[in-house]
C-alpha cells in the first residue's frame, strides 16, 4: 500500500512522459491511499489542460473514466482537525503549497505519524523533497 499524490495519479489518467512509470508502479501494489481531495485536485488538472487546448474534449473525458475507476478502488484519507493542524505545521516547515502541505499531511495521518517505511508516489519536486523529509520514502 502506497500514499499517492495528485501529480502521480493524473499520469495514470492520460498519456504522459511519466505514464509507463506509474503504470508500473500501481502494478506492483495496487492498493492506493490518497487524501480526500485528490479526485478534484485531478480534475482540475484534466479541465485546466482541456481548457488551455492541451487536451482534446474527448481525451479529457476518457481520463475523467479512468479517474472514476482509480477512485472507486483507492482509500481516502479524510479531513480532521489533526490533519489540517499537520498542514499547518508542513507550511511552516517546507516550502510547499497550501494543497500540497493537505497532502503530505494525508501521507502522515495514513503513516500514525511514523513515515518510516512508509511510500509516497509523487512527481512534484517540493512535495517530494518535504515528503522525504519527514521520513518517507518516496517513489519514483
Amino acid at each position: 500500500m502506497r500514499f499517492w499524490d495528485s501529480s502521480a495519479i493524473v499520469p495514470l489518467c492520460l498519456r504522459e512522459a511519466n505514464t509507463g512509470l506509474m503504470k508500473s508502479l500501481l502494478e506492483k501494489d495496487e492498493e492506493m491511499v490518497v487524501w480526500w481531495a485528490t479526485r478534484v485536485e485531478c480534475l482540475s488538472a484534466l479541465t485546466r489542460q482541456q481548457r488551455e487546448g492541451a487536451l482534446p474534449t474527448e481525451a479529457e473525458q476518457k481520463a475523467r473514466s479512468v479517474l472514476q475507476v482509480l477512485a472507486a478502488g483507492w482509500s481516502e484519507v479524510q479531513p480532521t482537525q489533526v490533519l489540517r493542524r499537520r498542514a499547518e505545521r508542513l507550511i511552516a516547515v517546507h516550502p510547499v503549497r497550501s494543497a500540497d502541505a493537505f497532502q503530505l499531511a494525508g501521507a502522515l495521518v495514513w503513516a500514525q505519524d511514523s513515515p518510516q517505511g512508509f511510500e509516497v508516489v509523487c512527481l512534484d519536486r517540493n512535495l517530494r523533497q518535504a515528503a522525504s523529509k519527514e521520513g518517507f520514502s518516496v517513489l519514483p
